[in-house]
């Protein structure tokens, strides 16, 4: 029986060790996450565990609620110890999530705790985090250094102001590139209730006043312009269904004035006038080579009660079913060679086949992987998830062209996401050498492993 996360933890041969060794110091480039730069540049400490670990992680929430916690202990007034004791005492019944996993490999990385998490232990892990918090590094800047991280990309809506980017910029302070990425989905949520006041905000920080559609696009595309300014290469979009119907800039426009006018848009309406703006915008994308990524899949919200009590982001979203093939191959040829470089992601594992033979219709010359099918994301950042979506990957594209794995992380102790990544990849890669099925050619393999672990991603963004 092995030992309980040794130092050869999800490693199951010598093969796999060794690939581990090949790529496991390699700095982690985050390009999609949900940190805050506000947080980065304000740069605070922590006193104990539940600060940095239970403020906002609904992946932890979700847990707690599923094993019964009083929600005083898990968004309520408890006190930090209380909630950290809640949680512990959650853990042992978790076998298997990657929760339980990260939890302890974070334990070991930043605080050399080896115990498990478990009621009885709760007392005794708390005091040695809070004594390491006291006398060591506490605060977001050290830890996000600590982790060997070169460059994070944060989410942000294209009216904000990017101060803080600029900011830690301007200081030079910090070693980590701290990139912006372009996340319009306010801009086409025109089923939004509060719709007409974001693109009043639109509006004022873009300095056009926005009355048709195509001045929403004049807005985004001098938006995004002041994003690439501050060092923007990605953007992002979310979808709980992907759209795709056609839609002409007048149709757009007379939904626009519709809904501005406080008019209720029908879904083809919605799903028309997204269409037009993602068409737009990916457009531009291409022109100024940048990358796209569309996740979609996520329900969200599911429980009213609760979203009116929390608000949305508090672990009340689950996985949604998509019709996704005709509309993405409709998207995609309506932008004839406008394509630009695409990284899919879905919350739905029987997306994958769909997302990822789309990407070999639209591989363009010159560049590795033009289209990516994204790691596993979300319900899916688990070693099965991980694993179907790289076998996925091999087995109807090419895997030593993966660009990896991401946080999509509002924590600043995640990153051993990124070991835990590591180790599942070259345990798959071992094990197709193992059995035969490719050849044990340590100088390719090393390769494939440290590109697959960071080479990759950064010719890929040019980070």
């Amino acid at each position: 029986m092995k030992k309980f996360m040794d130092k050869d933890f999800i490693l199951e041969t010598p093969t796999a060790v060794k690939l581990f060794d090949a790529c496991k110091d390699l700095p982690i480039v985050d390009y999609h996450c949900h940190l805050s730069p506000k947080e980065i540049y304000d740069n605070p400490t922590y006193t104990n565990i539940t600060q940095l670990w239970l403020n906002g992680d609904h992946y932890k929430w979700r847990l707690m609620r599923a094993c019964g916690v009083e929600e005083k202990y898990v968004t309520g007034d408890g006190s930090d110890y209380e909630k950290f004791y809640a949680f512990a005492s959650s853990m042992p019944y978790c076998i298997g999530n990657p929760v339980y996993h990260w939890a302890h490999l974070e334990l070991q990385r930043y605080f050399g705790v080896e115990l498990t998490l478990c009621a009885k232990n709760a007392k005794a892990i708390w005091d040695m985090t809070c004594e390491k918090l006291a006398n060591g590094v506490n605060s977001v800047r050290g830890f996000i250094e600590a982790s060997n991280v070169e460059a994070v990309c944060t989410t942000d809506d294209p009216a904000d102001s990017l101060e803080y980017h600029i900011a830690l910029k301007n200081e030079g302070d910090f070693k980590v590139k701290v990139l912006p990425t372009f996340r319009p989905d306010k801009a086409f949520g025109i089923e939004k209730p509060d719709y007409p006041e974001y693109i009043a905000k639109l509006s004022q920080v873009s300095g056009i006043e926005i009355k048709t559609a195509g001045d929403l696009i004049a807005a985004l595309y001098k938006r995004l312009d002041f994003f690439r300014s501050v060092g923007c290469v990605i953007s992002d979009q979310a979808f709980t269904h992907f759209p795709y119907l056609d839609c002409t800039e007048e149709q757009a426009t007379q939904i626009l004035q519709k809904r501005l006018g406080g008019g209720e848009i029908c879904a083809t309406g919605i799903e028309m006038f997204s269409t037009f703006v993602m068409t737009a915008l990916a457009k531009k994308y291409y022109e100024y080579g940048m990358a796209m990524q569309l996740h979609v899949g996520a329900l969200r919200n599911n429980n009213t009660a609760m979203f009116e009590k929390l608000g949305p982001d508090t672990g009340f979203d689950s996985v949604a079913d998509n019709i996704l093939s005709e509309k993405l191959s409709g998207f995609f040829k309506n932008l004839g060679a406008e394509v630009p470089k695409t990284i899919f992601y879905s919350l739905n594992p029987n997306d994958f086949y769909v997302m990822a033979t789309m990407c070999g219709n639209f591989q363009k010359e010159g560049t590795r992987s033009y289209m990516q099918l994204g790691t596993g994301w979300w319900f899916l950042d688990h070693i099965d998830g991980m694993l179907q979506q790289m076998r996925t990957l091999a087995d109807v594209g090419v895997l030593g062209n993966f660009i990896g794995m991401l946080t999509d992380s509002r924590s600043f102790l995640s990153y051993p996401r990124h070991e835990y990544f590591r180790r599942i990849m070259c345990n798959l890669i071992a094990s197709y050498v193992e059995s035969g099925l490719y050849p044990c050619d340590e100088d390719v393999l090393t390769e494939v492993v440290r590109g697959i672990s960071y080479n990759n991603v950064k010719a890929y963004l040019g980070i």
